[in-house]
């Protein structure tokens, strides 16, 4: 993107807001247009600092005037940006855990890759599509569909959700850091050292970043080719665990889901990378390039890691030279190319910057998201706190990721999974037709109450929670399905049953 779409704008309103929209605004909302007489703080001159190459804007639309002018490189741009996104390591610990943690074969664990990876991406294929519409990151246009403070809940829980999945990033660059420092670098070094790159491009915002996600998609597929070729031939395409029928379409069920949640976690901030496109770019062109773009990386690296863990899980001497950590799972597919090898999985931690910065980056805008206090703090600061958060975490969890990965991500697809449900059917069955304001995007006035989709949401939590199967908890429902973890599914549809006609009687009786 060009430097231009990239400066900070001092209001909060968009091309299309009039006078009269401003005057319903609560006044805590509003920001003063006037440049401040008073002596900027020390994080307001860090700002001018950073602003010839930083990113200050906040949560506010994008005008049309700084929106990106179409080329005919655009669609290649939006592609390759996805597919640089998603072209990472993380992936492939998740493909490892259809294998070698829940035991499935080869062919069973790469038909649930494929359809849960597909569902997935098709979802983050329509939500990232409101971006060049509204101008507006993805949970301020979920304010139209939850409500003005429902929506802050979900701000809430995608801060969370961002930490862990940045955690897991962070446990993983530093574990392939030490190991190809042979223990020079610590695990906690390398994670520190994954944060802070990816917080210095967080910090400035998306000109730089878009510009490293346009090249970093090609070292990362070249050193995946390189990995396939090297483990390739090792693959144990036989393998499969003898169980009962019942026990085996739970552990189906369950790496299904999990593939479907590594690609739903980019749901809640997919319209935030298009906000500086033009509204007349075409929704299914957003919709297509972004499955394009997402689908295929996420699947190069799910595949290859279920074709890992087959390796790890059949070789008793490479269990006992790598262990069973994700980044001696790594450092295996390299096992007999010696120093070039190591240098490839570098370039695997750099791959993890590309996956890690984009939540950073979302992070301080969800922040800002939660209200007015909130609003008023600039976002470096909320990139520098996250980052802090993460990076400590990752310290404390760093021995045990496989477990993470297994109770973290299916927490993504329960959530993320009601919230498309409700922006579907809000969008289709009540909105459609009336179109939307997008002016009206801080003035709860002008939105919706919210009453359905919050109660919605809490019931789709009630199905979510007897559906699942979870170390700490194993819901009614999933322990009569062999273990299997059907939360995901039950929230989705406990959603999908009761918000409608909650919806229908909020529009009777309130209106709006």
């Amino acid at each position: 993107m060009s430097s231009d779409l990239e400066k900070g704008s001092s209001s909060l309103q968009s091309v299309s807001q009039s006078e009269s929209d401003l005057e319903n605004t609560p006044t805590s909302e509003l920001k003063d247009p006037l440049p401040e007489s008073k002596p900027q703080s020390t994080w307001r001159r860090l700002i001018s600092i950073l602003k010839g190459g930083g990113e200050t804007r906040g949560i506010e639309p994008v005008p049309l005037e700084e929106r990106q002018p179409v080329t005919a490189s655009t669609s290649l741009h939006m592609l390759l940006m996805w597919f640089s996104m998603t072209l990472a390591t993380n992936n492939i610990i998740v493909g490892s855990i259809g294998t070698f943690v829940l035991g499935l074969s080869f062919k069973d664990a790469a038909l649930c890759a494929v359809f849960g990876n597909l569902l997935g991406v098709c979802t983050v294929g329509y939500v990232s599509s409101w971006g060049p519409v509204s101008g507006n990151r993805t949970l301020i246009v979920g304010r139209y569909f939850m409500g003005y403070y429902p929506s802050k809940v979900c701000c809430a829980i995608n801060v969370l959700t961002n930490l862990g999945y940045c955690m897991v990033n962070s446990v993983v660059g530093g574990q392939i850091l030490s190991r190809v420092s042979g223990g020079q670098v610590s695990v906690l070094v390398g994670i520190v050292i994954v944060a802070g790159l990816s917080w210095i491009m967080a910090m400035f915002g998306m000109k730089i970043f878009a510009i490293y996600e346009r090249f970093a998609w090609l070292p990362q597929l070249m050193v995946l080719c390189v990995m396939l070729g090297s483990a390739g031939p090792k693959f144990n395409f036989n393998i499969h665990t003898e169980v009962s029928r019942g026990v085996l379409n739970a552990k189906r069920m369950t790496f299904f889901s999990l593939c479907l949640s590594i690609a739903l976690a980019w749901a809640p901030l997919a319209a935030d990378y298009y906000v500086y496109y033009p509204p007349h770019v075409k929704r299914w062109r957003t919709f297509t390039l972004t499955i394009l773009g997402c689908g295929q990386a996420m699947l190069i690296t799910i595949l290859i890691g279920v074709g890992l863990g087959t390796t790890l899980a059949s070789s008793a001497e490479y269990r006992d030279k790598y262990g069973d950590s994700p980044g001696g799972l790594l450092m295996m597919a390299y096992d007999s190319l010696g120093g070039f090898g190591k240098f490839c999985a570098v370039i695997n931690v750099l791959a993890l910057l590309a996956n890690n910065t984009p939540s950073v980056y979302s992070m301080g805008m969800n922040f800002q998201m939660l209200g007015d206090f909130f609003r008023k703090v600039p976002r470096p600061v909320f990139v520098t706190f996250s980052t802090v958060i993460y990076a400590a975490s990752a310290m404390g969890g760093r021995n045990q990721l496989y477990e993470v990965f297994k109770s973290f991500l299916p927490l993504i697809g329960y959530w993320v999974m009601m919230f498309f449900v409700i922006i579907l059917q809000e969008d289709i069955l009540f909105r459609r037709r009336r179109g939307y304001d997008w002016s009206a995007w801080n003035t709860p006035q002008r939105l919706p109450m919210g009453i359905a989709a919050g109660a919605a949401f809490l019931i789709g939590w009630a199905g979510a929670i007897v559906g699942m199967d979870q170390p700490y908890y194993g819901g009614p429902v999933a322990k009569l399905a062999h273990g299997a973890d059907l939360g995901t599914w039950l929230g989705a549809g406990f959603t999908f049953i009761s918000f409608p006609p909650l919806r229908a009687l909020e529009l009777r009786f309130i209106g709006r």
